[in-house]
């Protein structure tokens, strides 16, 4: 008797493979590098979307630097054209010129080319009825106050109907005051510090401290006394009498300046030019300034509605670069370097 229903041959049944058979280990394999390869593409897309995402938004703020420097250059360039100068300056008005800060030659200085080309556009302007210098200044350079004080008496001269008055806020001190005394009139506030006629030459030795930690100088020279004033050597009094009498010198061309500006209204004081300073309210006594008042209350004085501001504007790329930080190792070299060169020469502090 036949088994009904037959059984299927054994032979013909698919067996599960053996993991440890090395088709399987084939295809485990090539489904793992299937995983890999797409997340590995996939990876690559989303770098380069986030690398298209960091140079769009890099080109993006390079174009806002460009566009924001070339707006604050052309607000300074129009301004140094006719922006400030050029408001109201057909209607009677004050002109104002800054002399704010310290007097020298450096960039960040009040010099005597930017002071000299305001005062220039001041007088020339038709509407101007009179020029209000704006102080507020230690001093500085005996030799660019020298040259704004010479500018405003030549102007003067030239425009006779124009009276020029220096309006001294803080400070108006030594080479600040050289150029006030050139004013037809000085005001002040009563708190003001005004005067200090006198010249400085900062110096300092330290031979002797070079010489307890086993210092040498070794600096050599052409000319006997090219080291003068030399930090690690002794004075000289040949030098030092040499010194003290081109001190004595630039001090004379002071007291000729403030002598030939005030005149008669100088009171007799010893200490006048002895770089002592004083209160507005003492200077007016001592006949180094005339009244009180600021330049708000001169334009009242005067009748004029208006001033107008005839200051040139500072470099603005100079400006910018400064605020962000560029110029902040040229500042400590140049501190550096000015506060050694300061050690010989003369300024008017």
């Amino acid at each position: 008797m036949s088994d009904w229903p037959p059984k299927p041959d054994s032979s013909h049944t698919p067996r599960p493979q053996d993991p440890r058979s090395p088709d399987h280990h084939s295809a485990v394999t090539q489904g793992d590098a299937l995983q890999v390869l797409e997340k590995a593409v996939l990876a690559s897309v989303q770098e380069q979307r986030r690398a298209r995402r960091w140079s769009i938004f890099f080109k993006l703020l390079a174009f806002g630097y460009v566009l924001l420097l070339f707006i604050i250059m052309g607000r300074g360039c129009s301004t140094h054209e006719g922006g400030a100068v050029s408001v109201g300056s057909t209607s009677p008005h004050l002109a104002v010129v800054d002399i704010d800060g310290t007097i020298g030659s450096g960039s960040n200085d009040v010099n005597s080319e930017d002071v000299s080309e305001a005062l220039e556009k001041a007088f020339e302007a038709s509407g101007s009825k009179a020029i209000a210098l704006k102080i507020n200044s230690p001093g500085g350079s005996p030799v660019q106050s020298d040259e704004i004080w010479q500018e405003i008496k030549r102007l003067r001269a030239e425009h006779k109907d124009k009276k020029v008055y220096a309006v001294i806020g803080d400070m108006g001190a030594s080479g600040a005051y050289y150029i006030a005394s050139a004013a037809d009139e000085i005001y002040v506030n009563p708190s003001s510090l005004v005067g200090s006629i006198g010249v400085i030459m900062p110096n300092y030795g330290v031979s002797e401290l070079a010489r307890k930690i086993g210092v040498e100088d070794r600096t050599m020279t052409a000319g006997a006394h090219k080291a003068i004033l030399s930090p690690t050597q002794p004075v000289n009094p040949e030098e030092r009498a040499h010194i003290q009498n081109l001190l004595n010198n630039v001090h004379g061309h002071f007291i000729a300046a403030v002598k030939a500006g005030r005149g008669k209204r100088l009171k007799e004081n010893p200490d006048m030019f002895s770089g002592l300073f004083w209160t507005g309210e003492q200077a007016i006594a001592l006949g180094l300034a005339d009244h009180n008042g600021n330049v708000s209350s001169l334009a009242r004085e005067l009748k004029l509605d208006k001033t107008v501001e005839y200051t040139l504007p500072a470099n603005p790329l100079e400006s910018l670069l400064g605020r962000m930080g560029t110029s902040i190792g040229q500042g400590i070299g140049m501190s550096v370097q000015q506060r050694l060169e300061s050690q010989q020469t003369a300024e008017l502090r």
